[in-house]
């Protein structure tokens, strides 16, 4: 959740981005875009498309990405398709979602690996219906 004096901004279903992407601040994307991106929080529309690679502390994935992707919270929604390997902290995924490609937990700080686990250093995974 953004903090209040945090921005977000929002990229149009009309629009497309050829370029890699750095933000701040929270991005929402229903449009397309063909380059890395790297956002404090992503949100991607089910008619979205990303090529690229995309590096968030969280992200909520709905439309068609290819590349890889890092978030330390992930929730990839049941109209996600992932073709690329996932590193995640914790991750969520809707029946229905498809991915193709490896997922793995980020290695981190013993500090931070700790965090988001299930308190003997496993990482979580939730299904969700």
């Amino acid at each position: 959740m953004a903090s209040a004096n945090s921005t977000f901004s929002i990229i149009g279903n009309d629009v497309t981005i050829k370029g890699d992407i750095t933000a701040s601040a929270d991005l929402h994307v229903d449009g397309r875009i063909e380059g890395d991106i790297t956002c404090a929080s992503l949100v991607q529309g089910e008619h979205s498309v990303i090529v690229g690679t995309i590096t968030s502390e969280t992200a909520r994935l709905a439309g068609s990405i290819n590349g890889s992707i890092s978030a330390r919270e992930l929730t990839v929604l049941r109209t996600a398709r992932i073709n690329g390997d996932v590193q995640y902290d914790a991750l969520t995924i809707e029946q229905g979602a498809e991915v193709e490609g490896r997922f793995s937990h980020r290695v981190a700080s013993k500090t931070a690996a700790t965090e988001g686990t299930t308190g003997d250093g496993e990482p979580h995974l939730t299904l969700a219906s």
